[in-house]
């Protein structure tokens, strides 16, 4: 059996992270097992359609590096359709689902429903306050076929319905969570087709797994309850039961689901951060799944070859910002110098330290900066604070620490001796920056962190930092002999 499994989202707006782990599981599931990863759009939910936003999924997803093998691709601007089992975009698919509704309709497993909207308010408060579940309570499902196509040709509103049994046991498998049953007595007669033509999620869904031979169901955990339906329309049709996995859901720290409400969960929130592609899959398949050994850090090969539905927890995985970041963190610093200044350059921009002539005049300059703070951000956009070191015209003292080393009694001196070297040399470069505290060592007697400390808080405001050496290079002879007056300023003040 061929392997097949599918990432369906909703054109609603931004990818969710939980939605990306979903897209990422069916990936690596699909790698793993030789198969084949489909990418289908559901965007039957005409209310909730937002312009643009498949091709903004696509963008998001193609950053990621999870690729499917069949579904709605970009071809430049322009959406485009790969495989042999389209169109995978549903709202192309109503001659399909009008069709297959029309079986269960002379089947009897579906039904007419004629009800108002109003009839149905109605209903839902006078069972909430009986205190009773809301539900349908069944109105239009023994209307005769006389009646039923009386009202038809009257034109009247209607929806259709599944037309559960009473009191029958609905039984599947859950790969994470095992067997799950539930009684069709505690279950709504689904809508399956709504009055404006369009199928529901519950039934096309249904139909188009089927019809694409989807043969594993890799979805989040809010869709457990509504499986039952789906299983009872697979045995409706006579079709094969797919095998089911539902994931657990993505928490805050508050161990609440993850949503807007609690600060970023978009992937665009992530991209735009200057969060790298390979640090955030790395930190998401690790939120919900444990490897087998302790290792933390993957490549998505590593992870195609390691990853199994078995090892998924059937409890909620805690987003880790911090954590995230730390994994993100490995990889801007395991990445090319060339790399991290091409993603900081429009960061900088932004901040207004350099214009876009500046990137491309000063690019070796760029490069020497971002190689002074590639080891302390963990996500590029933390780059506009980090520079302002090199920027700004004033010296901002970071903490007490700073503070007491400006006051050092040596400190004049040190001034003194390192200002004329400076003024005695043209070109600041890191041997420069090496040789000079060597020399003023060897002029003043004084070493160790009572040389280093002190001329870091003067060239930086801070008592722990980068490479001196490397710092004084990108800040140049003149920010340096800048930074030494405006310290003696504030000394004679």
């Amino acid at each position: 059996m061929l392997v097949r499994v599918r990432f369906a989202p909703s054109p609603t707006g931004f990818v969710h992270i939980g939605g990306l782990r979903t897209a990422l599981y069916n990936y690596l599931f699909a790698r793993k097992n030789d198969g084949k990863y489909i990418l289908r759009i559901e965007d039957t939910d005409r209310e909730r359609y937002v312009e643009g936003a498949i091709e903004g999924m696509l963008k998001s997803m193609a950053w990621t590096g999870i690729e499917h093998d069949e579904g709605v691709v970009l071809d430049g601007e322009r959406l485009s359709q790969k495989g042999d089992f389209g169109p995978y975009i549903q709202s192309q698919r109503l001659d399909i689902y009008q069709k297959h509704i029309k079986t269960l309709l002379e089947s009897g497993d579906a039904y007419y429903c004629f009800c108002s909207k109003e009839r149905l308010d109605k209903i839902r408060e006078e069972q909430k306050a009986e205190g009773l579940t809301t539900g349908y309570d069944g109105h239009c499902r023994d209307i005769s076929k006389e009646e039923v196509q009386k009202r038809l040709e009257a034109g009247e509103q209607y929806v259709i319905r599944l037309k559960f049994p009473k009191g029958k046991d609905i039984r599947f498998n859950d790969i994470i969570r095992g067997e799950v049953v539930m009684n069709t007595d505690d279950l709504d007669d689904q809508v399956l087709i709504k009055s404006d033509g369009f199928p529901t999620y519950h039934f096309a869904v249904v139909v188009d797994d089927h019809l694409m031979k989807i043969t594993h169901i890799i979805r989040g955990e809010e869709w457990l309850s509504s499986t039952p339906k789906h299983v009872y329309l697979y045995k409706a049709f006579g079709w094969e039961i797919p095998q089911y996995v539902h994931l657990p859901n993505i928490l805050n720290r508050d161990h609440k689901k993850l949503s807007k409400r609690h600060g970023d969960v978009a992937v665009e929130d992530f991209l735009n951060k200057g969060y790298l592609p390979e640090g955030l899959v790395n930190y998401i398949a690790l939120v919900g799944w444990s490897p087998e050994d302790n290792q933390e850090i993957f490549s998505m090969e590593e992870l195609e070859k390691q990853f199994s539905l078995e090892r998924v927890s059937k409890s909620g995985g805690v987003f880790d910002v911090d954590k995230l970041n730390w994994v993100n963190g490995h990889y801007i610093r395991e990445s090319s110098v060339e790399r991290i200044t091409d993603l900081a350059i429009p960061y900088l921009v932004e901040a207004g330290y350099i214009t876009e002539i500046d990137a491309k005049e000063k690019y070796e300059w760029l490069k020497d900066l971002v190689s002074v703070l590639q080891e302390r951000i963990s996500y590029i956009a933390e780059i506009k604070d980090k520079a302002a070191i090199f920027f700004r015209t004033e010296i901002e003292l970071k903490d007490d620490e700073s503070k007491e080393l400006i006051r050092a009694e040596h400190l004049p001196q040190l001034l003194d001796v390192f200002k004329a070297k400076i003024e005695e040399t043209e070109t600041i470069n890191e041997d420069f920056g090496k040789r000079v505290f060597k020399e003023i060592q060897k002029e003043t007697g004084i070493k160790g962190p009572n040389l280093f400390k002190p001329i870091r808080v003067v060239l930086t405001g801070e008592s722990h930092g980068p490479d001196l050496p490397l710092v004084m290079k990108v800040l140049g002879r003149q920010k340096i002999l800048n930074r030494i007056e405006y310290i003696k300023r504030l000394l004679d003040d």
